[in-house]
């Protein structure tokens, strides 16, 4: 205690100067009111120091609103979507056939489209564009669809191209030229691929479509459904590869209204394609076919997501030959040399004997009959007239190679 008075003592000098400091800020500090018209906060003002005034309140912040997940299927206060195409809504155009009837479903008829976001009811098949109530799944579609359609599209392509404008656009879809293509795989032409050809086509006139695996089979129905559903035109085919117009009064703004798909909906239950028995034979002898046919040479083996367009020819011209064929299909999925073998059968025409061992074993038949009609495209189209010398053979030159490359 003595040293801390001798200390004070000591600096006393100091601490007065500290003290007339302090004292002579504040009185400096007071004339800033009159000089610059200075105001001190409330934070600052003697009002808020009084002891009387109960003390403020601390900032209370707002609540923060429940935690939503978002999610596509909340549809609280929307209407459902309305779209005007004029056709029924299928997960795929060209790997789906309206011939044939399902005995059942897989699931309950859940919309792949979620619930209550289009006008369309769900069948488990498709969501049809007219009478909601469908009862025949397999009937003829209404003339009046196809009739809207042609229109549609003849309204939106205009006038035809000509062979100068033709060669410009597939020039410009060249792949050293442009990165823009849609790939077509297993499934097809699906619902949602018509919202990606929709999008390309809002910055360029025309799009390319590569076309891989099973669709490959039936490429005249792979350009039909491309034209029929997005009233477009193919105007040049090379193999796999195609070049797809939009129209001369195509108007981006005026898309029709395309909703999306969510999930895909599970394929519904279809008859067997391989009966116990063959049509004709017995039981014995439809086992010593099935055998027969595992030991045939093999027609061709299927490479996996290759070109398949020239098979149903060589299957046919094999029947002149033999009346079994083998097609090698090892490391093909299940489900893809199945749909072969449900393409070859309504294309050939042809009985299907076996999938054994990852072969794809048909038949000819007893009645069969060797057909030649111009079913099938040819592996090249480019344009009407060839009198420019065909202009197009050059173009695309590295499909000439996949080409060479790819075992059927």
């Amino acid at each position: 205690m003595s040293l801390f008075k001798h200390i004070t003592r000591q600096n006393l000098p100091t601490v007065f100067f500290l003290t007339r400091h302090l004292s002579s800020a504040t009185t400096t500090a007071s004339k800033l009111h009159d000089r610059y018209t200075f105001e001190p906060p409330d934070s600052l003002s003697s009002s808020s120091q009084n002891p009387n005034e109960p003390p403020p309140k601390p900032h209370t912040k707002k609540p923060k609103p429940r935690y939503q997940p978002p999610s596509s299927l909340d549809r609280t206060g929307k209407k459902p979507i309305r779209s005007s195409l004029p056709f029924d809504f299928r997960f795929s155009y060209t790997e789906s056939s309206q011939k044939v009837r399902p005995i059942g479903l897989r699931e309950p008829k859940y919309s792949p489209f979620g619930p209550d976001r289009i006008d369309r009811p769900w069948t488990g098949v498709c969501a049809p564009a007219v009478d909601p109530k469908v009862k025949d799944l397999d009937g003829d579609e209404d003339p009046k669809l196809e009739e809207e359609r042609k229109k549609k599209r003849e309204h939106v392509q205009g006038d035809p191209l000509t062979n100068a404008e033709r060669k410009a656009l597939v020039l410009q879809c060249e792949r050293g030229k442009t990165k823009r293509q849609v790939n077509m795989g297993r499934d097809g032409l699906t619902h949602n691929m018509l919202i990606e050809i929709h999008n390309h086509w809002k910055y360029t006139e025309a799009v390319r479509i590569k076309c891989m695996g099973v669709p490959t089979v039936d490429m005249k129905n792979v350009c039909a459904q491309l034209e029929d559903k997005t009233f477009g035109k193919v105007i040049f085919r090379h193999g796999g590869t195609l070049i797809l117009y939009r129209g001369r009064n195509y108007n981006s703004r005026k898309r029709p209204v395309i909703p999306i798909m969510l999930w895909k909906p599970h394929e519904p239950v279809y008859p067997r394609l391989i009966k116990t028995t063959i049509d004709g034979l017995s039981i014995e002898e439809t086992k010593a076919m099935r055998k027969r046919g595992l030991a045939v040479p093999a027609l061709t083996k299927l490479a996996k997501n290759g070109y398949y367009a020239h098979l149903v020819s060589m299957v046919r011209d094999a029947f002149l030959v033999c009346e079994l064929v083998r097609i090698d299909c090892q490391g093909l999925e299940r489900s893809d040399y199945k749909k072969i073998g449900c393409k070859l059968r309504d294309l050939v025409p042809c009985i299907l004997v076996t999938f054994d061992k990852e072969q794809i074993v048909v038949w000819k038949g007893k009645d069969y009959k060797h057909l030649k009609d111009e079913y099938f495209l040819k592996d090249r189209e480019s344009f009407d007239d060839d009198d420019d010398g065909g202009g197009g053979d050059d173009l695309l030159t590295d499909e000439d190679e996949e080409l060479n490359n790819t075992n059927l």
